[in-house]
């Protein structure tokens, strides 16, 4: 069995006083694609900003590829090629789509394969491709989020890490989106889901685990349990 290529221990961490986090453990072998859901507001995007450096862990541990990273700076974390695509509109607005695109890709280890790379990201979103020369500003909901992942992809990534990718989506965009995530994937990538949208996690990951309260309330795998049952969880949860 090869080794785990990220690994969660004991992780806590919070908000000034606040605790968010208490003791999550999660983990993940190379090319695994994993899905994580529970109730608003119960942890799963600061276990996001604490595996990238954007939030400080107060204990435990962050192993990805045998080295602790824990409150490493985030530029060195992107560096090493994991990559967290954040909730919300994070681009450059008065920036092209080319520019955000060559932006990211900015790392001395990933500049010589950026003509490769923005190939790639518009071999697997066209609708960039056509709007290349666009400001980030004036593109769709489902177009910003196409340019945040194609982002990601520019930087090298090894783990992608997406926080609600389809939320606020149309079904057209949505499942446009889902196949695009599927495409990158099938290439070995490394996938963590973090969604609401707990049918459109189960059609992209293999495992879960159910977040409650900060801690990590269940974990299974998706073809192991019925669908209906894993909603069952959700909405109790969300009770």
């Amino acid at each position: 069995m090869p080794a785990k290529i990220l690994e969660v221990k004991d992780l806590t961490a919070g908000y000034g006083d606040v605790q968010v986090l208490r003791d999550i453990c999660i983990s993940l072998f190379p090319g695994e694609k994993i899905g994580i859901f529970g109730p608003n507001g119960h942890g799963k995007t600061t276990l996001l900003r604490t595996i990238s450096g954007l939030v400080n862990a107060w204990t435990g541990e962050i192993i990805y590829r045998q080295a602790n990273i824990a409150n490493s700076p985030p530029r060195a974390i992107v560096g090493r090629g994991l990559i967290h695509v954040s909730q919300g509109n994070t681009l450059f607005p008065r920036m092209t789509v080319k520019e955000n695109l060559i932006l990211s890709a900015y790392h001395r280890t990933n500049w010589r394969q950026r003509g490769k790379r923005m190939t790639r990201v518009f071999e697997i979103f066209p609708a960039l491709a056509e709007r290349r020369s666009q400001l980030a500003s004036t593109l769709s909901g489902g177009e910003r989020q196409m340019l945040a992942i194609g982002m990601g992809l520019m930087a090298g990534l090894e783990i992608l890490m997406l926080d609600e990718p389809s939320l606020g989506l149309a079904p057209v965009m949505k499942d446009v989106l889902g196949r695009a995530v599927a495409e990158i994937t099938s290439q070995g990538v490394t996938l963590i889901l973090v969604e609401q949208d707990v049918e459109f996690m189960l059609e992209l990951t293999d495992r879960f685990y159910l977040i409650e309260d900060g801690q990590v309330a269940l974990e299974g795998i998706n073809d192991t349990i019925d669908h209906q049952e894993i909603l069952a969880m959700y909405f109790g949860a969300s009770a």
